[in-house]
């Protein structure tokens, strides 16, 4: 301030404070209206106070009772307009009945249960029947009748999670029966021939548990889907024809399916199965790495050993199974890298398979 203040000068400058803080309509502007006339470096008071000091010393008390009134003042009506401010602001939990209505977002199911859905809608369309069984299992049911002897390695404590609590048996009692979470869906298929008689066609979906490492392509719970066919004349031909079947409506019209010798207990004789890489229609791509080929799962016809387990006659009946993998149905057909992907619930990974 330049010119020696007077009680008109303080007066004109408390209404110019009056006007600009009324005018301040939020907290930024109230906080520019209070820097201009305190701030310690060119605040209006501030220079006032100064004025002040120079005045002749019979003025200055009076002129200094005045700024210092106009500070109080400055800092009293800034607190109640930034009160004021914060009293018409609306509560967190308040609902402003003016806003446009906003439709909440739709939820969809896990992709796994649309892949595992689409599986059961394809094999149901052939005159398969879905069954389910139970997940906890005894040793006869998940091993013996599918012709596993007790040295077999599947039936390691380093493969299969065995449970503390024995089960009672078929008897009602526990005793020595050993039980375990099941390692595969084929004791479905046991417990299914044991109540029924052929001809039998069903496929068994549901959760496995094995004793793996949690990595980007295994986890200690996964889920599969078997099948089972059982009759009179059933051949491996019928057993290829309802894999190319599946593939073709699972991935492409034009996929073809591949078996390559292999050995499981329960199957003679056996075979891993791989479906024609749809992406490159078997010429060789990233997918594939450059085969043409996807292995999805294993697959033979029944052992004579699993119909007599169960009692039927192994010289009338023959029949064939199989197993897929979900999981990796869901993984070849979606190209997802890591399976743990799928159990992690991550919003952002899981709304891309709205379909």
């Amino acid at each position: 301030m330049d010119r020696l203040p007077t009680a008109d000068t303080i007066r004109r400058l408390q209404q110019e404070f009056d006007t600009e803080l009324a005018a301040a309509a939020t907290d930024h502007a109230v906080q520019a209206v209070r820097d201009r006339y305190l701030s310690r470096k060119g605040g209006v008071i501030t220079g006032l106070l100064k004025a002040v000091a120079a005045a002749p010393p019979v003025e200055r008390p009076a002129l200094g009772r005045l700024a210092n009134e106009f500070k109080t003042l400055v800092e009293t009506r800034v607190a109640d307009r930034r009160a004021a401010l914060e009293g018409s602001r609306p509560s967190a939990d308040a609902v402003d009945v003016t806003l446009p209505g906003r439709m909440p977002p739709f939820g969809h199911r896990h992709p796994l249960t649309l892949v595992r859905e689409q599986m059961e809608a394809i094999f149901t369309r052939m005159g398969f029947a879905v069954v389910e069984g139970p997940e906890a299992e005894d040793e006869w049911h998940c091993f013996d009748a599918l012709n596993m002897p007790a040295e077999h390695p599947a039936r390691d404590m380093q493969d299969t999670l065995y449970l503390a609590t024995p089960l009672a048996g078929e008897t009602g009692r526990a005793d020595d029966v050993r039980t375990m979470l099941r390692t595969h869906t084929s004791s479905i298929q046991i417990r299914y021939m044991q109540a029924h008689q052929p001809p039998i066609r069903i496929v068994a979906p549901g959760r496995v548990y094995r004793r793996d490492d949690l990595d980007l392509t295994h986890t200690p719970m996964f889920t599969q889907m078997e099948g089972l066919v059982v009759g009179e004349g059933i051949s491996l031909a019928d057993l290829k024809g309802t894999l190319v079947a599946f593939a073709r409506d699972m991935f492409s019209a034009t996929s073809r399916v591949r078996f390559r010798p292999s050995f499981f207990p329960y199957t003679e004789p056996s075979a891993e199965v791989d479906v024609s890489c749809w992406q490159c229609d078997g010429a060789g791509c990233a997918l594939c790495k450059k085969t043409g080929w996807l292995e999805v799962g294993g697959c033979g016809m029944v052992h004579p050993a699993v119909f007599e387990a169960v009692g039927y006659d192994a010289e009338r009946f023959t029949g064939f199974a199989w197993g897929i993998g979900i999981e990796r149905v869901a993984i070849l057909r979606h190209r997802v890298t890591d399976i743990r992907m799928f159990f992690e619930n991550d919003l952002r990974f899981l709304e891309q398979f709205s379909y």
